[in-house]
């Protein structure tokens, strides 16, 4: 067997990688160019079939566990050790790209066919998961985590077909599925590489993101009530006017996004009653999302949010309320997996800055329960979630190499008896 220390000139075979990406492409293209592969549908099924045997082929076993995640597991000089994993999705939004999630997936597993074609066996065994359903519920990544929610009937899909029937077409098992949740007994370290759905890499002409972490999320509600009254009889000091005060709310939510930080704020739906022409509006609902790496500045600009909203309720003679929805704490990758990642891309003299993510990933939950870190290549004008999606071969080939480098260092300098760092990074 080889040592990985005496290996790390390896590069991956960009040619093959690229021609993964499109063939995989080929299960759910739509005439437009997307790609629609919703989970657990026929183009997702067979689109797991392939990956399987692109699995084996390169030299993995393979094990589905019960909820639905396939496991794709090449071994290690010490097979008890802790894998270290990679990996990531490759069910789509009806309307997706060739790049979200599928990347990060078949980065994995050309890893995995340089090792066998080198005869190179790592410390650790090396895994690839294709996590399921990461579109919709996250529920592989969220039963690995052990933080799946207990009520099937929060699983039932759009329309209407129950987990049951959805696990058990691509081999999982609801009954059992406390049985796939992990711990870093088993993953020493979890690294996904994902193109970065946003335009930061590509505004700042850098070529990799070096992911500080992902961020927490809030959702919530906001109400708005006034008094639906008559528009032209009306004077305007004596309305109580909704749409007005909903108004004042979205634009106190945006001068708390632009406050210094890297949080985001959003309102991104809204809903008013009666919705008439010649109606002043009595109640409007909106969503509010607001998102940071820090769940303390969170806190903050909303008790910031909430003052401006005491305010717009007095001056507009209107009762506002903020009802929570949504509450995702921020995952944060581990300092010396970033260390590692930004070391490799000096090595191989890629550019590269440090970003959250502002995307759910399923890394998110590995989180949870083992160390994690993310690498992003750029996404061409910040496109995701679009038939226009598009990340270069060569950006590609790029952030395979980065990861490649990345799991050996990290091989190199882990223990595979107690997993921790040996060395500095």
């Amino acid at each position: 067997m080889k040592s990985t220390s005496l290996n790390t000139q390896l590069l991956i075979n960009g040619d093959r990688l690229n021609q993964t990406i499109s063939r995989l492409a080929e299960i759910g293209k739509l005439p437009d160019g997307g790609v629609k592969r919703i989970a657990y549908s026929q183009e997702d099924i067979v689109a797991r079939n392939l990956v399987q045997n692109w699995m084996q082929e390169a030299g993995m076993t393979i094990k589905i566990d019960p909820a639905g995640n396939i496991i794709g597991r090449y071994p290690g000089k010490y097979p008890e050790a802790p894998a270290l994993a990679t990996g990531s999705h490759i069910d789509t939004v009806p309307c997706g790209g060739y790049y979200d999630g599928t990347y990060g997936v078949l980065a994995g597993i050309e890893i995995a066919r340089v090792f066998r074609e080198n005869h190179i066996f790592p410390n650790h065994p090396f895994e690839v998961i294709v996590f399921t359903d990461e579109e919709g519920s996250m529920i592989g990544s969220k039963a690995i985590s052990g933080r799946v929610i207990k009520d099937p009937n929060y699983y039932r899909r759009p329309d209407g077909t129950d987990i049951f029937s959805c696990l058990e077409k691509i081999g999982g098992n609801w009954d059992n599925i406390a049985q796939a949740r992990r711990s870093s007994k088993d993953i020493a370290a979890f690294v996904e590489l994902h193109v970065e759905q946003g335009p930061i890499l590509e505004s700042m002409g850098k070529q990799i993101g070096v992911v500080e972490g992902i961020v927490g999320q809030r959702r919530f509600n906001i109400t708005v009530k006034g008094s639906a009254n008559h528009a032209g009889t009306t004077p305007m000091h004596l309305r109580k006017d909704a749409l007005v005060a909903a108004a004042k709310v979205v634009l106190a939510v945006n001068q708390i996004g632009n406050t210094p930080g890297q949080q985001v704020a959003t309102v991104g739906k809204m809903q008013l009653l009666p919705n008439a022409a010649n109606v002043v509006p009595g109640w409007v609902e909106m969503s509010l999302d607001i998102r940071d790496l820090s769940s303390l500045h969170i806190d903050s600009l909303l008790q910031q949010l909430r003052l401006h909203l005491e305010e717009i309720a007095v001056e507009t003679n209107t009762q506002i309320r903020l009802n929570p929805a949504l509450h995702n704490e921020p995952a944060l990758a581990e300092d010396y997996i970033q260390n590692a990642i930004a070391k490799v891309s000096e090595d191989v003299q890629l550019s590269y800055t440090y970003l959250p993510s502002r995307a759910s990933h399923d890394a998110q939950e590995l989180a949870q329960i083992t160390d994690m870190g993310m690498i992003f290549v750029p996404s061409e004008l910040g496109v995701s979630h679009s038939a226009s999606e598009y990340t270069s071969p060569q950006q590609c080939i790029d952030g395979a190499n980065v990861l490649l480098r990345t799991l050996l260092r990290l091989d190199a300098t882990k223990s595979p008896t107690n997993h921790m760092p040996s060395g500095i990074l």
